[in-house]
């Protein structure tokens, strides 16, 4: 069975006239009967009792009139779903975040988006780097914020901005007063840092082994707002992307620019190859390029 012959066998049993069924449908009277006769032969029988005075329902008729109801209004509430899923006017998008990204930039971002979209429904999962790539490798969520991965990950990445990590001290430190420390003077101070399996940790251990350093960590977590409120507290410093300025700033520690060596990497969205993106999703992306305006670090 067809939509169109649904359609038409309901006009008919409605008006159990065919030149009525024929001014509904905008349809001649022979396209009519011809797709009545072709759902007839495709089922197997006569659905209509037809005199040159009347028609009517035979039993198979009646039975056929509930379902055919039913599937053509689950058919037109399906298009008028996808009608709406195209036009932004609903839907839903899940995408996984890296925390410093999650816990700063992305709200004015999403707020942004619900300006223009209200009816879309948003799910954030605030995740480390490597499950954020974990989860859109395996289509868990149709994009993924982090940082630019290896080539060997078989993720597309598109650039939004570029980052720099920046020193985090306690408000009361020296180091507060200066407007750029080297990484020799942070670590000299007990190091505060990110638990592995963090991408950030692994970061900033791979470029300081490279000139022959290494990080003197005393206190370790899995969260950005404990090691901001661990700093605060006078327990050491750390590292962490420009992105965190703010955070840091609201828990109450201070920070300040690093070089020797500067330490900065692209961020981006992250995406499968060859699975293109819903209409939602692609309206999140799109706000994310407007939102952060690549090249440059936020802030």
């Amino acid at each position: 069975m067809t939509v169109k012959q649904l359609r038409a066998f309901l006009a008919v049993a409605h008006t159990l006239s065919f030149a009525q069924a024929c001014e509904r449908l905008h349809l001649s009277q022979s396209a009519l009967s011809l797709t009545i006769k072709a759902l007839e032969d495709g089922l197997g029988g006569r659905l209509f009792s037809r005199t040159t005075r009347a028609v009517s329902l035979t039993p198979e008729g009646e039975a056929l009139l509930p379902l055919a109801r039913r599937l053509l209004a689950d058919w037109e509430n399906a298009e008028d779903e996808l009608r709406q899923r195209f036009t932004l006017k609903q839907g839903r998008v899940a995408l996984a975040s890296m925390p410093s990204f999650a816990g700063n930039l992305l709200p004015s971002v999403l707020q942004t988006f619900r300006q223009q979209y209200p009816s879309i429904s948003v799910t954030v999962h605030d995740v480390i780097n490597e499950q954020v790539m974990e989860m859109v490798r395996d289509r868990q969520v149709e994009l993924g914020i982090a940082f630019e991965p290896e080539s060997t990950t078989l993720l597309t990445f598109t650039p939004l901005y570029i980052d720099r990590f920046v020193a985090v001290v306690p408000a009361d430190s020296p180091l507060a007063d200066h407007r750029e420390i080297a990484w020799q003077q942070l670590l000299a101070q007990p190091f505060i840092a990110l638990q592995r399996p963090s991408n950030v940790r692994f970061m900033l251990e791979d470029h300081l082994r490279q000139r022959g350093r290494s990080l003197p960590v005393q206190f370790e977590s899995h969260q950005l707002v404990t090691v901001g409120r661990m700093v605060a507290s006078g327990l050491g410093v750390s590292a962490v992307p420009a992105l965190c300025r703010e955070q840091m700033l609201e828990l109450g520690a201070r920070c300040v620019a690093l070089n020797d060596p500067v330490i900065e990497k692209p961020v981006g969205i992250l995406t499968k190859p060859g699975h293109e993106l819903s209409v939602a999703a692609q309206a999140i992306a799109d706000t994310l390029r407007a939102s952060t305006g690549y090249p440059g670090a936020p802030g």
